[in-house]
């Protein structure tokens, strides 16, 4: 079974976090030209809905039908953006195409299989999304997102990330990652991501 789309956000700011809107801005101007999907500030449930999905039952749509992809994250929380953004720019065309990009989303209260499958595909987005949140400006912790269920490695799964963060480093991001990481980057003023930079900046996070 497959476990992909991790629909949480990490409380770090609330619905008047000022950065949501130029965030917003910037990836559609990103990508909306080339990739015809648009960064949406949804309710409380992050979801992407391709183009043609009918809209008439979504609280916070005014649209009965949309003839572009959305990227909906939950209550306007900026991790919760950069998190939905990290597995859109991992999804292939295909996907791309699906609700949800076609996975099952596996809700809190896992025991310990479903965390352990749930966290092996969570480890390349996450990844991405501690780039982004770099390039933000902003400091970034990963979520095993299972408060009711079985007690999660933490640490184990951030050491995980990280290796996966530092392959990417090495040997380059994703393209449509890659874009968005500069843009923020720009957007934002934030570091240029190194391994030297990661291991000074997050020192306790290289543990397993």
């Amino acid at each position: 079974m497959q476990y992909a789309v991790a629909h949480r956000a990490q409380v770090v700011l609330d619905d008047d976090d000022p950065d949501v809107a130029p965030l917003i801005t910037l990836f559609n101007e990103t990508f909306y030209a080339t990739y015809n999907t648009r960064l949406i500030k949804g309710g409380d449930e992050p979801v992407y809905l391709p183009a043609g999905t009918d809209m008439q039952n979504v609280e916070w749509s005014g649209d009965t039908r949309c003839d572009y992809h959305q990227i909906v994250f939950a209550h306007g929380y900026f991790s919760s953006a950069l998190h939905e953004v990290a597995h859109w720019c991992i999804a292939g065309e295909k996907r791309r195409l699906l609700e949800d990009y076609g996975y099952w989303y596996c809700p809190d209260g896992r025991d310990a299989k479903q965390q352990f499958e749930f966290e092996q595909v969570e480890v390349k987005p996450q990844a991405l999304e501690w780039a982004m949140t770099v390039a933000a400006g902003r400091r970034f912790q990963v979520s095993t997102d299972n408060l009711n269920g079985v007690e999660p490695d933490r640490a184990g799964f951030t050491a995980r990330v990280r290796g996966q963060l530092v392959h990417y480093i090495e040997h380059g991001f994703p393209r449509r990652a890659e874009m968005f990481i500069t843009a923020l980057q720009k957007q934002f003023n934030g570091p240029s991501l190194t391994a030297t930079w990661l291991e000074k900046e997050y020192p306790d996070d290289n543990r397993g």
